[in-house]
């Protein structure tokens, strides 16, 4: 009788490792193609991430590229000081959208241009993504907005 128990206990935790090993691997198929990773354009431009990845870029829309062009397509390159990639966007985009403003890009690489399917701009005057901030303070071309003449930027002039 003891041995029965023993058995069927250990047959029952067997049973659950199966279903929970199961369940993550469910997880992770369905989370696939919802993780995006971002990528500064120095990091694009470095290595070129293949065609079928799927990825965010961010920094700032270089002055002078903002191309609207006579159809819904839009070209720009976004930047961060030590590297420019062009982006080709298809859409509408926000509404504070602009030269010389923080964006991040959802998409993929091709024939070396990011073709985005989402463009994100700040939400606010002040507003900039961590992820943009970050890739731009590593480049050293960040200028904080609420106190510019703290830490001027090394590649970029002064307005």
């Amino acid at each position: 009788m003891r041995g029965l128990k023993k058995q069927r206990r250990i047959q029952i935790i067997g049973i659950a490792i199966v279903f929970l090993a199961a369940a993550t691997a469910l997880i992770g198929y369905g989370m696939r193609d919802g993780i995006n990773f971002f990528r500064s354009p120095s990091q694009v431009a470095e290595s070129a991430p293949p065609e079928t990845e799927v990825f965010r870029i961010g920094g700032l829309v270089e002055e002078g590229t903002l191309v609207r062009g006579e159809s819904e397509t839009i070209t720009f390159m976004v930047t961060d000081g030590g590297a420019s990639i062009p982006v080709s966007y298809t859409g509408v985009l926000p509404d504070l959208f602009g030269e010389n403003e923080g964006t991040v890009a959802t998409g993929s690489m091709r024939d070396g241009v990011f073709v985005a399917t989402e463009v994100l701009a700040r939400h606010d005057e002040t507003y900039m993504p961590k992820e943009v901030v970050d890739a731009l303070k590593e480049q050293g071309v960040y200028r904080d907005p609420e106190n510019p003449d703290a830490g001027h930027s090394t590649g970029g002039t002064d307005s």
